[in-house]
């Protein structure tokens, strides 16, 4: 049996673990060593450190502070890994933590964060997920099941200071060029940091300094990529000494996009992963950002309604091809088809979020509109949701909805 190096508590607060860490910085300590062709597990919190809790109020997904989060197990220093290799990962399995067989998906409140359709959700929303082996149902969202494709939102090395330092500087740039508009980025902030096991000095400097673990960068990081699951192999870019492999923000199931944000179906859970080395593959094969070959297994869904969207936005207003706004408007497309059916905007928006839908790039030369696509898999459903002569017929009545928390300031 592969040995569990790093384990989480989930009935004691995550910042309390010196094994995990919330901030990217060189100096956060190794939590622990392997070697090259070492296969091991490494328990993983949710990515909020269990603040939200499986009950029927959205208060927590309201009142979370968002400075805490990500954290990650890690980092694992991998023996001989230098910079400009490659480290291979392979992700043998995935799963629940025995003791935690629910998630959660939520829309942040407009003022604490908000999400892709936030002008149309302005409010906190929460529903919970119960696992059922590898499917999954909501008591908030009834008449959908599906299989779930598990994997972590996110998973990367460490940054040597060169590229920490190049986050932080056109990070803080953007955030400079609007000063108006709020959420253009996360600047370091020390309050809330979690540094693993640095003490005193080493721990204010990566406080300090320390790149929120928000965004996706060139290192992995939070890229939300719901094909990197069981059985899949990632090709991280090596930036220093020993690599500092770190992985949480598990998922049990997400649509292309997480679109909810608070999105996916968010869970506490293990990894079991492989380790091994290209030396200098940074080199070799051109790599800045990390590669990966997707997992043979995946839910065998064969069935879509597929919603298009173009480059002009709600109210009209036309824009250049604008992906951005042409998948918000598929998934607006989406949701009001979706609603025919009985379900509410927020329930259907929860669906996209967290069913295994695609989403496509599927022009971006047809000037003035890009065309994206969201492909929702019918098969997910217990009942028929095909268009027909005879119109769409409502199976559910409205008695069951998401909890809602309102702010006041909306």
């Amino acid at each position: 049996m592969p040995e569990t190096l790093i384990k989480v508590d989930l009935s004691q607060p995550a910042p309390s673990n010196p094994l995990v860490h919330n901030r990217w910085h060189p100096d956060i300590p190794m939590a622990c060593w392997v070697n090259p062709g070492d296969d091991f597990v490494l328990e993983t919190y949710d990515w909020t450190g269990g603040f939200i809790q499986n009950n029927d109020s959205a208060d927590d997904v309201r009142d979370i502070d968002l400075t805490t989060v990500h954290y990650l197990s890690g980092p694992v220093g991998v023996r001989g890994a230098e910079p400009g290799d490659l480290l291979v990962v392979d992700l043998l399995d995935i799963g629940a933590k025995d003791d935690s067989l629910w998630g959660f998906n939520g829309f942040f409140s407009k003022n604490n964060g908000g999400g892709f359709l936030t002008d149309h959700f302005p409010a906190a929303q929460k529903s919970i997920w119960d696992f059922h082996g590898m499917f999954t149902s909501s008591r908030h969202v009834p008449g959908v099941k599906y299989a779930g494709l598990i994997h972590p939102g996110l998973i990367g090395c460490l940054p040597d200071p060169k590229m920490l330092e190049t986050w932080n500087t056109r990070e803080q740039a953007l955030i400079d060029s609007d000063p108006a508009t709020s959420g253009l980025a996360n600047p370091p902030f020390a309050g809330t940091a979690h540094c693993g096991q640095a003490q005193g000095e080493v721990k204010a400097k990566i406080a300090a300094e320390g790149a929120r673990t928000v965004p996706p960068r060139e290192h992995g990081g939070n890229c939300d990529i719901k094909d990197l699951s069981r059985g899949s192999k990632i090709f991280f870019p090596v930036y220093v000494d020993g690599a500092g492999l770190s992985v949480g923000d598990l998922h049990f199931s997400q649509g292309d996009g997480e679109i909810t944000f608070c999105g996916a179906i968010e869970m506490a859970g293990w990894v079991h992963m492989k380790v091994q080395l290209i030396k200098g593959g940074m080199a070799k094969y051109g790599i800045k950002n990390p590669i990966f070959k997707p997992s043979p297994i995946t839910p065998t869904y064969n069935d879509y309604i597929i919603f298009e969207g173009i480059s002009v936005d709600e109210s009209g207003k036309q824009y250049y091809l604008d992906v951005n706004v042409a998948y918000k408007q598929a998934c607006l497309n989406a949701i009001e088809y979706l609603k025919k059916f009985g379900y509410s905007g927020a329930q259907a928006y929860s669906i996209l979020g967290t069913a295994p839908v695609q989403g496509h790039i599927s022009g971006v030369v047809d000037v003035p509109n890009a065309c994206a696509t969201l492909w929702l898999p019918t098969q997910i459903f217990d009942f028929d949701i095909n268009p027909s002569a005879a119109g769409p017929v409502k199976h559910l009545d409205g008695s069951i909805d998401m909890p809602i928390s309102y702010d006041l300031k909306l």
